[in-house]
């Protein structure tokens, strides 16, 4: 359902659509988004000390935006933009990728690899809408004229935007290409600091993940002053794995619920462990491009404490960025100074980026919804209260 440019992301909003005006509609959607406790309000044991929001923005100039999609009963899907030093600026970082398993797409990484520069926002969608969301950001660019912070010239400029992708086609009509460029317009345009809604959202509308419903998810980590008082947060569209590999504080939460009745609808389209995730890590850490590298490498651990093995049907693929070292894409002749970590320095920087992979990736299965879609697909929510019942009797509850 559309309603004023937006689209209302929770099974809540459509019953709240027969009887609000479309205004108050909008904000009963936003609220819906973010009503349902995370990992650690929950009490799931989690390491680490997060920052303020526990989010990807809490690294001082990421920004986030959603485009959510959802229409009649075919659509479920969208795009989100993690826009590195904010929309409002063209200086790139510092940026790094991995691919873990292959079985995927994110575009623009030979000239990311070659250059070390990480030159525009990351995009998220679905795999069938990859290009139409480069493209839309491309238009973007002409129609602000604004030019990139590398390949840029007199008159014009050329560039390779990073756009990533996991597959939405149980729950949404995939080969309908329903993302549009004026949707991707409005993720990077909706791009802002503060909380970053989670689950059923932007790019992660349709995904399922671990055999429930799966979708964006976010967290952050403030290390000590003694480590360098860093912040390090990752954001991630998770659609990986199967159910019985799923692991929450350490159990085996996915073989336990799995006994219960079905949670994911028996519906053909779908093949559990036949799926991806993408995982965007950042940090204000002095970083260079083989660090930010090293980085994203990290953030397969992180999805292995959740269970995850990286079957052959995923694309698991990271990327990886420091906000620091401003102004590093200059094009003058002249020397330009950076700064970086000593690798003996790196290990926080590495165990915080572990810790909030996972934790981002339990945050999004916690706050997606159960939902319904193309071709009547079910796809139901991990439940909360089994997951509670099922740490406290292994004394794993932390409240």
């Amino acid at each position: 359902m559309r309603f004023g440019g937006q689209v209302c992301p929770s099974r809540q909003c459509y019953t709240a659509a027969m009887r609000l005006p479309a205004v108050l509609l909008l904000v009963a959607c936003s609220l819906a988004a973010q009503n349902k406790p995370r990992a650690r309000e929950l009490g799931v044991p989690m390491e680490g000390t997060t920052g303020p929001l526990n989010a990807i923005t809490d690294v001082a100039g990421v920004e986030v935006g959603h485009r959510t999609i959802i229409a009649g009963d075919r659509v479920r899907t969208g795009v989100t933009a993690v826009w590195p030093r904010g929309k409002a600026s063209s200086d790139p970082v510092f940026g790094g990728f991995f691919s873990q398993n292959g079985n995927g797409d994110m575009t623009g990484t030979h000239w990311l690899a070659e250059s070390g520069f990480l030159d525009g926002p990351v995009l998220i969608t679905n795999t069938h809408s990859v290009g139409v969301v480069r493209d839309a950001y491309l238009a973007w660019l002409v129609k602000r004229r604004r030019t990139p912070g590398t390949n840029s010239f007199p008159g014009g400029f050329y560039t390779y935007p990073i756009v990533a992708e996991t597959y939405d086609g149980t729950l949404n009509d995939i080969n309908g290409f329903h993302v549009t460029p004026a949707d991707a317009e409005m993720a990077l345009e909706s791009a802002a600091a503060g909380r970053v809604p989670e689950g059923n959202v932007g790019g992660g509308t349709g995904m399922v993940c671990y055999g429930f419903k799966g979708g964006i998810g976010t967290s952050s980590r403030k290390l000590t002053a003694a480590a360098g008082g860093y912040t390090v947060g990752a954001l991630v569209q998770c659609n990986c794995g199967s159910r019985r590999q799923l692991r929450i504080g350490g159990l085996p939460v996915g073989e336990v619920l799995g006994a219960n009745p079905p949670r994911a609808g028996a519906f053909a389209p779908y093949r559990e462990d036949v799926g991806s995730i993408i995982i965007v890590v950042a940090t204000d850490a002095p970083m260079l491009p083989h660090q930010t590298q090293r980085l994203a490498r990290r953030a397969t651990m992180g999805l292995a404490r959740t269970g995850a093995i990286s079957g052959n049907g995923s694309g698991d693929i990271f990327i990886a960025f420091s906000t620091a070292n401003a102004k590093a894409a200059t094009e003058a002749a002249r020397p330009v100074s950076v700064a970086m970590l000593a690798n003996d320095a790196l290990n926080p920087i590495f165990e915080a980026a572990v810790q909030a992979t996972e934790e981002a990736i339990v945050n999004a299965l916690l706050g997606a919804e159960t939902m319904t879609g193309y071709g009547g697909a079910t796809v139901t929510a991990l439940p909360h209260r089994e997951l509670v019942d099922m740490l406290r009797r292994h004394n794993r509850l932390t409240r």
